[in-house]
């Protein structure tokens, strides 16, 4: 075991263009093992129900997320009185110590909250957003042609304004019964030294050369040049005095201040690729509360973010078109047929219409119409694949149909959290930095996004505007679908996940096999995946999922196998309680009590 004492943090892909399927031959982020038995008793117990297939169950309260310390961290804050809210802060401020290729306090997050008290859905906007001086331009060469994607990526070019630590102030806010200062003690304490995970290790091994770019980056990840390894004991105390500052005088020090001199610096001086960022747009950045988006399911309502996430109205426009069929099951090729296609419907519709709602007009309503739904599940009619997809008319004003198709990239990052408290509230919140490692920019103890890199590179096509196009103050299209579903105004299940824009996939499966097939969340979330966004179906290879692909593509399916290391995490409300899932392809738990 080797310490790794860090205490300064001061400071291709050969397409000219990239498409998302182009993009899909980046390898998703590697399954990985476990190893965090000797946290606690608790921690061996829900690892050892993840690898039987069982769910974690519990009477009073849950939290399931992407990493045994950062969970053990929420737990302890319910088991002391916390809520949702609460227990989130203090996960979260953890993720992005452990955790820091996925999420943290450089990056950005949408929350839904069910309110235990009143029974009202709240959705919280914490996403990045443009610096002022962003232009529709900003990821083009001098030819006006779309940069190459990690030319794009590494650097200053491709960072947002963080909303994350706004974020947790607001919820807190908002919902927080614990001390504020109380909610930073465990990230604090492992700054002082954690045991680098096998995932950890692994993620950095594979992008030790764009990590070696920045001096900070590559002190941190890369000490004498070496990746760190599983097992190596990490310190961070750049980070840990970051908590101790935000827990004394609040998220206020990420926007104004010394540190934020720190951000727009490194932003600035990035070596090769330096982006635009100023103190004003962090002294701006705001959290915006949302209408939140709800679809019909079944005898279920299923709600979540809606623009500029295109999670909750593409999950919606999925469910809603299965909702017209029949519930089919799971080994039967015409339910994947209808899953598939109804999927390629909905993207079709996310590409043309869907960005941030304060710059384009969105017609959300149109889009879950039920209406407008059961005319895009009548294309699904039939026995074979459907040759090509379009967007399609929901209603709104048409003048706005306009737009060019989108063809923004997002790579398979991110981290979910799911919690539920013993006061009845519940809580989904997806958390990025975009890309594995965001802009491999790191200040202060933790990495900067590159989440503008999710606008689309491209302004216009054909003469038309792109709704996801880079303007300045916007905020650039999302696939996270952070989920709570209802039934008779109760939540039953708790759901979301990572993975670029396969999350949407993820979450649509999740709930039809929990609502349709009967799996419980343990199962649902460890069930292989099969996703379909822009034509091919991507099967998970080495699954049973994947001997059914011969016969999707007999149906006139172009098909792939390959990894899809998703991370979902799911909790199931019922009678008998609660039931906590963890995905068994990376190193998250559920606990509860």
């Amino acid at each position: 075991m080797r310490l790794l004492l860090t205490t300064t943090f001061a400071v291709c892909l050969a397409q000219s263009a990239w498409t998302q399927e182009a993009a899909d031959a980046v390898a998703p982020e590697a399954a990985s093992g476990l190893g965090f038995a000797a946290i606690s008793d608790e921690v061996t117990a829900a690892m050892a129900a993840k690898q039987a297939g069982a769910p974690v169950e519990a009477e009073s309260w849950m939290v399931a997320a992407a990493n045994p310390h950062a969970v053990a961290a929420g737990a302890e804050v319910l088991r002391n009185g916390g809520t949702a809210a609460d227990a989130m802060i203090a996960v979260q401020s953890v993720l992005g110590l452990v955790e820091p290729q996925s999420s943290g306090l450089g990056g950005g997050a949408f929350l839904v909250w069910h309110d235990g008290a009143t029974g009202e859905i709240t959705t919280l906007d914490g996403r990045e957003t443009a610096p002022m001086a962003a232009t529709p331009r900003l990821f083009q060469d001098e030819a006006g042609e779309p940069l190459k994607f990690f030319d794009a990526v590494v650097g200053g070019r491709s960072v947002g304004v963080p909303g994350t630590p706004a974020l947790m102030e607001a919820a807190h806010q908002k919902w927080g019964k614990t001390e504020w200062a109380d909610l930073f003690t465990a990230g604090i304490k492992l700054s002082d030294g954690f045991e680098v995970s096998e995932r950890l290790a692994g993620l950095v091994a594979r992008d030790a050369d764009r990590l070696s770019r920045y001096p900070a980056t590559a002190e941190y990840f890369l000490p004498n040049g070496e990746p760190i390894v599983a097992g190596d004991v990490l310190v961070n105390p750049s980070y840990g005095a970051v908590l101790k500052r935000i827990a004394a005088e609040g998220a206020g020090v990420m926007y104004q201040g010394a540190l934020v001199q720190d951000i727009v610096a490194t932003v600035q001086s990035a070596a090769g690729n330096p982006g635009v960022m100023e103190l004003s747009d962090l002294a701006s950045y705001a959290v915006k509360e949302r209408p939140a988006v709800c679809a019909e399911f079944r005898d279920h309502e299923v709600c979540g973010m809606g623009p500029p996430s295109s999670g909750a109205l593409t999950v919606g426009q999925i469910l809603g078109m299965v909702n017209v069929t029949d519930a089919g099951t799971a080994d039967d090729i015409q339910t994947w047929r209808k899953i598939g296609d109804a999927s390629r419907l909905a993207f079709a519709d996310r590409g043309r219409y869907m960005a941030d709602s304060d710059f384009v007009p969105v017609p959300s309503k149109g889009l879950v119409d039920k209406e407008y739904l059961a005319d895009r599940a009548a294309l699904l009619d039939g026995e074979k694949a459907l040759e090509s997809v379009a967007p399609g008319e929901p209603a709104w004003d048409h003048a706005a149909l306009r737009w060019a198709d989108d063809e923004s990239i997002e790579l398979p990052s991110t981290s979910h959290i799911s919690i539920v408290d013993q006061y009845g509230n519940a809580l989904s919140m997806t958390t990025t930095i975009e890309n594995g490692f965001g802009s491999r920019l790191m200040t202060n103890g933790f990495l900067l996004n590159n989440e503008l890199t999710d606008f689309s590179f491209r302004s216009h096509r054909d003469g038309f505007p792109i709704a996801n196009r880079v303007e300045p103050g916007k905020r650039p299209r999302s696939s996270m679908a952070p989920t709570i579903v209802r039934k008779d105004g109760a939540p039953v299940l708790v759901v979301g996940s990572p993975g670029g824009s396969r999350i949407i996939g993820y979450v649509a499966q999740t709930i039809i096999a929990h609502i349709d097939w009967g799996m419980d969340v343990q199962q649902a979330v460890a069930m292989p995946h099969a996703v379909n966004r822009f034509g091919t179906y991507d099967f998970e290879e080495g699954t049973a999922m994947a001997d059914m692909a011969p016969q999707l593509e007999a149906l006139g399916f172009k098909v792939n196998v390959r990894g899809l290391n998703s991370g979902l995490h799911a909790i199931s409300i019922g009678s008998d309680g609660l039931k906590g899932g963890a995905d068994p392809r990376r190193e998250g738990i559920a606990l509860g009590e």
